[in-house]
């Protein structure tokens, strides 16, 4: 029996992470549910699950979901405030997280619990973008395994080698890999004429033509940015270097991602774009367990698409390249920038392309320093946020 704690159990990865514990009452436990402050959603999931803790980083949030499960007569225990995210991350009776907390807000728990060495089921991409060898020597001090959620990292794991292990340096040219592909269905706007851009809404920006997503991470979708920090974390992920992982277009959502070998052999992971399959291969690792995803019909493929990404619609990419390039601090000031860009986007305080002048601007900024300690990242972050709402200030709204 695996005994999970959820960080972020009512978003869409938490949801999906339960729907599959959900089917599997013989082989997973829920220790810990933890969220912001959503009581009523995470009322639910505690008389559902019954976990022997509930976590909700927003303290006066907690005080009501306690009254909330002491009428429902669930004894559930509950903790308040961010360092009760941390608590129950490390808790003795939990052997697996999944850190699928949204932006830089979910580092401190995740690094807590791979320091505490539980195994981490890595939703959460900031960890690996803001902290990237922080994370990792956290990773080695606790002696706990690595798994990545995300639906391409995912693929890739499942492309690599049997045994391989994520998170060492040179370990994809150890496997033999010349090239990771990492693919990105383009977004809404993939043929949008880019004169047109300036005038999207926010609701056009979150209707992904393929996946259920939360708004931040479909305005990312949108951008692309989360595909230029997805290439960041791939990079501490499979330890590649910087020139052999590429983005590759793929509309369907078909293929999540490549491995391309040096003997001219690619292995390729394709299945629905439903979440539940990364989770379900995380949880149940080397071996498989059922998901409730419906099988791809190959016979009703009409054809799948590749293309090369177009750097005049989609500038966050080279963003992100140039932070990995220049390293030490550079992708926690881009994630940052990002983070209150797409803030101010959806606010309607910010037009769709001015998010990715801000990143521009304040990753330009902002100087880079090593990164030498969790305290030097914060202060990056920090410093990136006042300079993106300084930036969005003076790019100021879209005209309507």
């Amino acid at each position: 029996m695996k005994r999970l704690t959820i960080l972020g159990a009512t978003g869409s990865i938490g949801e999906s992470t339960l729907d599959v514990v959900a089917r599997h009452p013989d082989r997973y436990a829920v220790t810990a549910l933890a969220a912001n402050g959503n009581v009523e959603k995470l009322a639910a999931q505690c008389e559902r699950f019954r976990p022997r803790y509930a976590a909700l980083a927003d303290a006066n949030a907690a005080h009501r979901l306690e009254r909330a499960l002491k009428d429902k007569g669930v004894e559930t225990e509950v903790l308040g405030g961010p360092e009760s995210l941390e608590r129950v991350a490390c808790a003795a009776e939990t052997d697996a997280v999944m850190a699928a907390i949204v932006g830089a807000a979910g580092l401190p728990s995740t690094i807590a619990a791979a320091r505490a060495g539980k195994d981490i089921l890595l939703a959460n991409k900031e960890a690996l973008v803001v902290s990237g060898s922080l994370f990792l020597s956290a990773l080695a001090q606790g002696g706990g395994r690595l798994l990545p959620i995300d639906s391409e990292h995912s693929a890739v794991f499942q492309s690599l080698p049997r045994g391989f292990t994520c998170g060492r340096a040179g370990e994809a040219g150890r496997a033999g890999v010349r090239r990771i592909l990492l693919t990105a269905s383009g977004g809404p706007f993939r043929s949008t004429p880019l004169e047109r851009l300036a005038a999207v809404t926010p609701d056009e920006a979150c209707a992904h033509p393929n996946w259920v997503m939360g708004r931040k991470i479909s305005v990312d979708s949108a951008t692309m940015m989360n595909k230029g920090l997805e290439v960041i974390e791939a990079y501490w992920l499979f330890g590649a270097p910087r020139e052999a992982l590429e983005i590759v277009i793929h509309p369907q959502s078909v293929v999540h991602s490549m491995v391309e070998y040096l003997d001219g052999s690619v292995m390729a992971q394709l299945g629905q774009p439903d979440m539940r399959t990364p989770i379900a291969c995380a949880l149940a690792w080397p071996e498989r367990i059922e998901a409730g995803v419906p099988p791809i019909d190959f016979t009703a493929l009409a054809k799948l698409e590749f293309g090369t990404v177009d750097a005049a619609r989609f500038p966050c990419v080279r963003l992100a390249y140039e932070a990995l390039e220049r390293g030490g601090t550079a992708p926690a000031i881009l994630n940052a920038a990002n983070e209150v860009a797409v803030e101010q986007f959806l606010a309607g305080r910010l037009a769709f392309p001015g998010i990715a002048r801000v990143n521009e601007n304040v990753l330009a900024r902002i100087a880079v320093e090593p990164l030498d300690s969790l305290d030097t990242a914060w202060r990056a972050d920090l410093a990136a946020r006042e300079a993106a709402r300084e930036e969005a200030s003076r790019l100021g709204p879209p005209a309507r």
